[in-house]
């Protein structure tokens, strides 16, 4: 009987081990069809002439002067706002956790967060040019009640500074995200120890809870500023093509304008891929080394 039996369940099992992953399907293919191939194309775009030979000019086109300063302002960009996003979001996040606040904010604060964090693009710009811009409503608000014009005081929404401020909308609400679940993750014993031992409070943040902390803050910024670096529709729907920066030259290459060199765009993406790769295994690593103390 035994020997009848056992036969009959080996294809019952085959049949339902594909079901595990059957959940996994439409992910997988949509990784597939929306990165993968895409990458793919750019990647080999880049290595290709009009007719589809290979070349070396469109990565060689990458080192010229405007190429290189567009490269420049954007890593500039990136580090200013993830930063910035990284201090300001660290700070609501302790302030949450560890600062005594109500419990009621921390359900509020975390669903808003995971809302702006994805807030970008073209309503973005256009929430912030009706605010901070030239005929915004903080900026008239300031000027008739308080005699304060920013524009005076070298303030423009279309510059350096005013891109990394509307970046910081969602930066911010990021940093949140990813550092709450490691300064919750700080053990009560840590603090404990450190006071029987005659620790005062900011040694123990010094000597204990900020070395702890520090790969997940690392790694945080550099996800900040792959995010950052890559955002495109933010950049040129708020500037147009008033900021130099690495996403507006890729518009205008591939756009299709006479003037646009589509596979110089392939190459300008593949160097946005080359940054922002780098910047993501940076993160993934020292995300890894921050999980040995945090579980």
């Amino acid at each position: 009987m035994s020997s009848d039996s056992s036969p009959a369940k080996q294809p019952d099992n085959a049949l339902r081990l594909p079901l595990h992953w059957l959940g996994a399907v439409p992910f997988a293919v949509f990784v597939i069809l929306f990165l993968i191939l895409p990458t793919f194309r750019i990647v080999l775009g880049a290595f290709q002439t009009s007719d589809g030979g290979f070349t070396l000019e469109n990565i060689q086109g990458l080192f010229t002067p405007t190429i290189l300063s567009a490269y420049w302002v954007s890593i500039k960009i990136s580090v200013a706002s993830a930063l910035l996003g990284c201090l300001v979001g660290f700070a609501v996040a302790a302030a949450v956790v560890l600062g005594g606040l109500p419990r009621g904010i921390r359900g509020p604060l975390l669903t808003f967060s995971g809302v702006a964090s994805n807030f970008a693009g073209v309503p973005l710009a256009f929430a912030f040019l009706a605010t901070l811009g030239p005929a915004g409503l903080i900026t008239l608000f300031l000027q008739t009640q308080f005699g304060i014009n920013l524009r005076m005081l070298g303030f423009n929404l279309l510059s350096f500074w005013g891109l990394t401020i509307t970046y910081l909308f969602f930066q911010i609400p990021l940093m949140i995200l990813i550092i709450t679940p490691a300064i919750d993750a700080l053990k009560r014993e840590w603090r404990e120890a450190a006071q029987i031992l005659g620790a005062t409070n900011a040694q123990y943040w010094r000597l204990v809870a900020f070395p702890i902390l520090l790969p997940s803050f690392l790694g945080a910024f550099a996800l900040l500023f792959a995010n950052s670096f890559g955002a495109v529709a933010t950049a040129m729907a708020l500037t147009g093509s008033s900021l130099n920066i690495a996403p507006i030259l890729l518009f205008a290459q591939i756009r299709g304008d006479v003037l646009g060199n589509p596979h110089l765009g392939y190459a300008l993406a593949f160097g946005m891929i080359v940054v922002t790769g780098i910047a993501n295994a940076v993160y993934i690593w020292l995300r890894a080394r921050s999980e040995r103390w945090l579980k």
